[in-house]
């Protein structure tokens, strides 16, 4: 990665300094060059030499530093010519490409500690000395939020991810999978969940217009140590998972708003099975038709209103007084009754999570 990060420089600063400039690598092999002819030319006398100090030193027509101080650092930089510009020039470049690669060093270094953290590959007494040595503030309030990619596209879907978080000192970016990707988000104080789904929504939209993505995003809870990631990502995967079958039509589920959802998503299924079996008794449930269920569900959208149900529905009050009759008949419920309407809701929920076959974490 180094090579590749100090071509880059490299190539951006040829312009201005209007001589060969490069960088070697403490065996003498080029590994960055303005003069790309030049990479992998190995400079064994300047190695030599360049061991033996820490000073600037010229070789065969070229100005050697070293970046950082040590006679042993991992990379040596060379500027063409002899004299006092040459000098100036690679001071400039040494500190240059030291300063990009510690932050890219420490940057990488926070990203594999926070995907440690999230995966649980990390123990807890370990958690708080490595965020000291990174300088890592373990206090800030955080969230996970879990995109998983349902369609193919043609960037990898981390640097599509990582292309809309440019912040990267606060926001982190992570591959857990092919096509799920964790975004780490630092947030300000007294963030609200519907704030945190305007930035998933965000999110959504980007991806569905400017790359054609079909995705689902799962937003776990506000977290305000970083020890608790862990905890706020499995909240993530629950989300999408629950969401699935429960919330199907929607993109952005946040686990703090999947409501009973979530409390049937850990059941067992054999308790599952029994619920529904002393509920809906001979089999009472399959003898509703589609239209029927349908009825059901607006009945409930519109809080249990007959009058407001009937309107929605297109029928007259009456129709629908005899759907519910009809319902009552078949399954012993009347949905008119509150306690009535909560059991069927909840059975209807059962039955939906039985049939997603769903994945436990």
């Amino acid at each position: 990665m180094s090579n590749r990060l100090f071509q880059g420089v490299i190539h951006q600063m040829h312009d201005a300094v209007d001589r060969v400039i490069g960088v070697m690598d403490n065996a003498g092999v080029v590994i960055a060059c303005s003069e790309l002819t030049k990479i992998g030319e190995v400079r064994a006398q300047a190695k030599e030499e360049m061991s033996f100090t820490t000073d600037v030193a010229v070789i065969d027509g070229f100005t050697y530093q070293h970046i950082g101080n040590s006679a042993n650092s991992e990379f040596i930089v060379f500027v063409e010519g002899e004299d006092k510009l040459a000098e100036r020039y690679v001071a400039i470049l040494a500190i240059s490409l030291a300063n990009i690669k510690n932050y890219y060093d420490e940057k990488f270094d926070k990203s594999s500690f926070i995907k440690n953290i999230i995966m649980d590959n990390i123990l807890p007494s370990d958690i708080y000395a490595k965020s000291r040595e990174l300088h890592f503030d373990s206090n800030d309030q955080r969230v996970v939020l879990l995109v998983r990619f349902y369609s193919r596209t043609e960037l990898l879907p981390f640097d599509i991810i990582q292309n809309m978080f440019p912040d990267k000192t606060k926001d982190y970016v992570i591959a857990v999978g092919e096509q799920d990707i964790v975004i780490v988000k630092e947030l300000v104080a007294e963030t609200s969940t519907s704030a945190i789904e305007q930035i998933a929504q965000s999110i959504s939209d980007t991806l569905n217009t400017e790359f054609y993505c079909r995705v689902g995003i799962g937003i776990g809870s506000v977290v305000e140590n970083i020890k608790d990631l862990a905890r706020s990502y499995k909240e993530a995967q629950i989300a999408i998972e629950v969401g699935k079958v429960f919330e199907s039509e929607k993109e952005i589920v946040s686990y703090e708003n999947l409501g009973i959802g979530r409390l049937i998503y850990q059941l067992p299924t054999t308790l599952c099975e029994i619920f529904l079996s002393e509920v809906f008794k001979h089999g009472s449930l399959e003898t509703l038709d589609k239209e029927t269920l349908q009825t059901i569900q607006v009945f409930f959208d519109n809080n249990l209103n007959v009058s407001e149900t009937s309107r929605k529905l297109f029928v007259h009050r009456n129709t629908l007084v005899y759907r519910l009759e009809k319902i009552k008949k078949l399954t012993g419920l009347d949905l008119r009754e509150f306690e009535h309407a909560i059991t069927f809701k909840v059975a209807l929920m059962v039955r939906r999570y039985l049939t997603a076959k769903p994945i436990k974490f």
